[in-house]
């Protein structure tokens, strides 16, 4: 027997099988939902790990750079040391004042530029240390991160293995129901859904309003959608409308018309007696 073509499908057809499709995904939806926030916290850890990796290298970095400096400043140390050596064996063999002065501001200069290293191997010293500790914290931060992200896989892991058969059926069946609908019409159903807060992209008429924004419907368009015609969208949120009947809901005929009428009855009642009971006079 020949595939039915989507776009020859009559409405009501069209409209059922869209239903099933909304029923169907709402379920998945379902399912996902019992993960809860799980898979946004396993996300977050992920993030928050990268995060800190990235600030432990640097950290790591700045250490590493701070000691290349202070082996930089022990070279130069160690060659202000042998220049302040040398200079001092020339005084020895300076034949005027001039050169003698030459020499000594020479040894002082080195000597000063001793102890500006000395300074600054001291102080990136303090930086080492400081960075160690940051470096320390960071990683023991990463580690605690590492075992709680290790726990919130295994939750999920064991959650979604619970709901993965169920899900993979299901998702076979919204495969299913995808091939009946006819592309343009799905696409824009796909759309909607998108786009609406509760996933709902096709809704039934519930007590006279749209099932998705709840904003009342003209009782000429609510016929329209009894009729099964054409496909009709709210106007309001732009939801696929549907006949309840037609979506297989039965809806509980609501209790406020019966007290309503109650209530006149009594009403009514309460005024005839009071016509029938005579008018007291005085004595």
């Amino acid at each position: 027997m020949a595939k039915k073509d989507p776009i020859d499908m009559p409405v009501e057809e069209r409209l059922k099988t869209l239903y099933q499709l909304q029923a169907t995904l709402s379920a998945i939806d379902e399912k996902r939902a019992l993960r809860g926030e799980l898979p946004l916290e396993v996300q977050d850890l992920e993030d928050e790990i990268e995060g800190l990796s990235t600030r432990i290298e640097k950290i790591q970095n700045d250490i590493n750079e701070y000691e290349r400096a202070v082996t930089q400043k022990k070279g130069e140390i160690e060659t202000a040391k042998a220049s302040v050596e040398r200079y001092k064996a020339q005084l020895d063999e300076v034949k005027n004042n001039r050169e003698y002065d030459t020499l000594s501001k020479e040894i002082e200069y080195q000597t000063l530029e001793i102890e500006l290293c000395n300074k600054k191997i001291k102080e990136a010293g303090y930086k080492i240390e400081d960075k160690k500790v940051e470096l320390a914290q960071n990683q023991e931060i990463v580690e605690d991160r590492r075992q709680a992200l290790e726990v919130k896989k295994n939750e999920l892991d064991e959650i979604m293995e619970e709901t993965r058969a169920e899900e993979d059926k299901l998702k076979q069946k919204v495969k299913e129901l995808e091939m009946k609908i006819e592309p343009r019409l799905l696409t824009s159903f796909k759309r909607i859904r998108k786009n609406a807060r509760n996933g709902l992209g096709i809704v039934y008429v519930q007590r006279d309003a749209c099932g998705g924004c709840f904003n009342k419907i003209p009782p000429q368009r609510q016929l329209d959608i009894k009729m099964h015609k054409k496909i009709i969208v709210c106007e309001y949120c732009g939801r696929i409308m549907i006949d309840p009947e037609l979506a297989g809901v039965k809806l509980d005929k609501p209790a406020t018309e019966e007290k309503k009428t109650r209530k006149r009855a009594i009403r009514k009642t309460v005024k005839k007696e009071d016509t029938d009971v005579p008018e007291q006079t005085e004595d």
